[in-house]
């Protein structure tokens, strides 16, 4: 899934960066306030998570909170904080943030947090996803068809999550690279082809039950 981490402290948001794009995220990094509330007005469908810092130039995290909920936006918001006080605390939370890291932390505990939200979706949806013979646990980023467990890499494993949170939806290529690659991504669009052909390959393209479509000219379906 695709990250937005708004960070203005170099050395830790390039760390993060890298830390969370070697678990399988794809993140864009902002270290400005009023520009990243441009670019979440924007590509707000773009994003499954923002991690922000409190202290930010031009415009702080409170604020970004505040407009972000005024404008009906319910992308989970991590606000990253170096204020332990309670009053802190509350007022992030009532600001619309959905829950907050105090500075120093671990990468492990930032890992943890981002998966709980993850796992909160807007519209409901269980942890296990399933059509057909398929099965995608999104906690232990399991995939098992017909019983057997089938490796994935981390991109083939965001493309079926993506496909199976989004069945019988006709997908386009763009939508893919823009929640499953990060912003900045200057590759052409046949990397989708061919982390799809992969996929489809390890999953059994001729077994019956789930099947990943073609839909020529715009994208994929995957047919429940």
């Amino acid at each position: 899934m695709k990250i937005l981490l708004v960070e203005d402290e170099e050395k830790l948001a390039s760390a993060l960066s890298k830390g969370l794009t070697h678990e399988g995220y794809a993140v864009d990094t902002i270290g400005d306030g009023k520009k990243a509330l441009t670019r979440i007005s924007l590509h707000r469908n773009d994003y499954d998570l923002i991690i922000l810092d409190l202290m930010l130039p031009s415009m702080d995290g409170h604020e970004i909170c505040k407009q972000v909920r005024a404008w009906n936006i319910t992308i989970p918001i991590l606000v990253l904080t170096a204020r332990a006080e309670t009053d802190t605390k509350v007022e992030l939370l009532l600001s619309g943030a959905d829950d907050y890291l105090v500075k120093p932390f671990s990468f492990a505990e930032l890992t943890a947090r981002v998966r709980a939200l993850m796992r909160r979706p807007t519209e409901s949806l269980p942890e296990t996803l399933k059509i057909g013979d398929l099965e995608l646990n999104s906690t232990e980023r399991r995939v098992i068809r017909a019983g057997e467990e089938i490796p994935l890499t981390l991109k083939e494993f965001g493309l079926l999550e993506y496909f199976m949170r989004h069945p019988n939806q006709v997908i386009n290529r763009e939508d893919l690279l823009s929640h499953l690659w990060d912003f900045n991504y200057s590759g052409f669009s046949n990397v989708v082809d061919v982390h799809v052909k992969n996929l489809r390959r390890k999953l059994g393209e001729h077994n019956p039950g789930a099947v990943l479509e073609t839909v020529r000219g715009i994208g994929y379906r995957m047919a429940a």
